[in-house]
């Protein structure tokens, strides 16, 4: 009997715990950044395509015409290993081209909202604050009293 009670309480504390877990993903995948991350990722393999494209329909033929061979044909030889270094040369080419243009969209992005913050700044600063004909007297009888005790 005590053997089933103990039994029973780990498999309970067991139920609770991945309960706990799985509560705890559900809180982590609901999340406004990782939904934004997935349709981020999904844009960016997306867009890959186009970069692939790009690099192997123009760069890489460009490239190609100065030593006349194709860019992606170049490899290596060793023995029974064959390592397409041109390959791997034309991915890195990608990336580069991935990495500049999210950079050039990160640098519009930003120019986009600073100039929403320089107008908003603008205005602020347009707007000076008018003093009330209370504020101005006491300001005066302020000043009158600083002046007549530094002479008293």
């Amino acid at each position: 009997m005590a053997k089933k009670k103990k039994v029973k309480n780990e498999v309970e504390q067991l139920k609770k715990k991945s309960s706990k877990f799985f509560s705890e993903f559900k809180t982590f995948i609901l999340r406004g950044n990782v939904m934004d991350l997935a349709v981020g990722v999904l844009i960016g393999s997306a867009f890959q395509g186009i970069v692939k494209s790009l690099t192997d329909n123009l760069i890489s033929p460009i490239l190609g015409s100065f030593s006349e061979v194709d860019f992606s044909a170049y490899s290596l030889n060793i023995g029974k290993l064959h390592l397409t270094y041109g390959a791997f040369l034309t991915d890195v080419i990608n990336f580069v081209i991935m990495a500049f243009v999210v950079f050039l969209m990160i640098k519009s992005i930003n120019a986009f909202e600073n100039l929403g913050k320089k107008k908003e700044e603008e205005k602020k600063e347009e707007v000076k604050p008018v003093k009330s004909e209370e504020v101005l007297l006491l300001e005066e009888i302020r000043d009158l009293l600083k002046k007549n005790g530094k002479k008293g």
